[in-house]
């Protein structure tokens, strides 16, 4: 029998920490000064105890979440017109040096989907699409079905189309290929305008819940739908809210539509546009790799890191070379093969600090969400304005901070200009009815 030895620490509970650090620092007041109010609407603690989480609900925070560990890789790439058979060789090489899968941009205008997707076999391997807004999805797809008429992995990330009746085509024309989405919904937008955590999730979910609406009134039943859905979010540098708003919006997504709960609604997660920076770019690793792993960490089925010089090329160019996409595979093949985050379907699941601050987005962006449904959903909320306005004064505020002293490493301190370009915008192109601005932080400061 194996012998039971005595902690060699006795238990300690919150008093015993706030009395040891009130000692230390020699005052009674500090506390007040170490918590954290938080751009989401809510107070963060500096430490956190079981007893004070005695009050959640852990199983209805969970079951949510992923059962299944593990993510797919998928490097995002874009499909210029007449260069097909030159990005071809580079989604081939791509998948032979640590993809899983693929995400295209496809621009406007009459590209050959053949030459682009020679000898890559869609059964097996995932693509994700995105398309323009002046992409028919309807006839692209038809187009993929001629070149693959097998079953097809992968999806349509960017937000939906008006169209009810297009949407429900999208359904219908990809019902034989189970793995393929179809119903895909983006918070990027949101995201590179300067939203908070809480307006992110909120709007996502009032995007989502819109077309849900607009599909149920024609017939459809929610089960196929939710099979057919896959959410594509950016994730930002403040690493354990983003966790924690990944983990948030399962819970949400199962509040609306209890059939997404757990494995249902699929989640690809994309690096931030909004934190990069022009002016020493170099910087961008350190932030796309803890981006990176708050994102695995807090449930992404699907993992997109931009590389580090995306920031500095125009999107239709799509420069960046060989060297910075394969650094960008690598951020997820480590966090793979080196630190084994792929083992364990849900590494957050007990934490005193994340489970805590799951819930409290949760709670905050479900508030915002419901004063959204009040206007009459999200597309009332966008044309009324309230929706940019909200956004706008989120972005205000991270400027404001920088301002007032928060570093931004490589922009406001510890600055070396190796490449920056002061024209250097976001690579992001707004999906949304009403288009939202494509905002950078760094760009006010370099």
């Amino acid at each position: 029998m194996p012998t039971s030895f005595p902690s060699p620490f006795p238990p300690a509970t919150h008093a015993d920490w706030l009395n040891q650090v009130q000692k230390d620092l020699k005052d009674s007041t500090v506390y007040e000064s170490l918590r954290w109010a938080s751009p989401e609407g809510f107070t963060v603690e500096p430490y956190y105890t079981a007893e004070q989480t005695a009050s959640l609900d852990y199983s209805t925070l969970q079951i949510s979440q992923k059962s299944t560990p593990g993510w797919l890789s998928a490097p995002s790439y874009f499909a210029g017109v007449g260069q097909e058979k030159h990005i071809n060789a580079i989604l081939r090489d791509a998948l032979t040096n640590g993809a899983d899968a693929l995400v295209v941009d496809v621009p406007g205008g009459e590209i050959s989907v053949a030459r682009l997707l020679d000898g890559i076999k869609l059964s097996t391997t995932p693509v994700y699409f995105r398309l323009a807004a002046d992409v028919d999805s309807a006839h692209f797809l038809q187009t993929l079905r001629q070149i693959a008429p097998y079953q097809l992995r992968g999806g349509i990330l960017t937000s939906l189309p008006a169209s009810t009746s297009a949407i429900a085509d999208l359904i219908s024309q990809s019902t034989d290929s189970p793995n393929f989405r179809t119903i895909g919904v983006s918070g990027h937008d949101f995201h590179s305008a300067g939203a908070t955590a809480t307006q992110e999730l909120a709007f996502t979910l009032a995007r989502l819940a819109e077309t849900y609406a607009s599909l149920w009134a024609k017939g459809l039943a929610i089960e196929p739908l939710v099979a057919k859905t896959i959410i594509s979010i950016s994730v930002g540098t403040s690493y354990f809210m983003e966790m924690a708003k990944l983990r948030a919006l399962r819970v949400l997504l199962s509040r609306v539509a209890p059939a997404a709960a757990g494995p249902g609604i699929q989640l690809h997660a994309q690096t931030s546009t909004f934190y990069e920076a022009a002016a020493t770019p170099y910087t961008n690793l350190l932030r796309t790799t803890t981006e990176a792993m708050a994102a695995v960490i807090g449930g992404a089925d699907v993992l997109t890191v931009r590389p580090y010089d995306a920031v500095l090329h125009n999107e239709a160019e799509d420069q960046s070379g060989e060297f910075s996409h394969r650094i960008a595979r690598n951020v997820s093949t480590m966090l793979k093969a080196e630190s084994y985050l792929d083992k364990v379907a849900d590494p957050a699941a007990g934490s005193y600090y994340i489970e805590t601050l799951t819930h409290q987005l949760t709670e905050a962006a479900w508030v915002l969400f419901q004063q959204v449904q009040e206007q009459g959903g999200l597309t009332n909320a966008m044309e009324t304005k309230y929706v940019q306005q909200e956004l706008a004064r989120s972005y205000d505020a991270k400027v404001e901070a920088v301002q007032n002293g928060r570093v931004l490493v490589g922009v406001t301190k510890f600055r070396h200009d190796e490449a920056g370009d002061e024209a250097a915008k976001a690579v992001y192109r707004s999906t949304s009815p009403v288009e939202l601005p494509a905002r950078r932080l760094a760009s006010e400061f370099e």
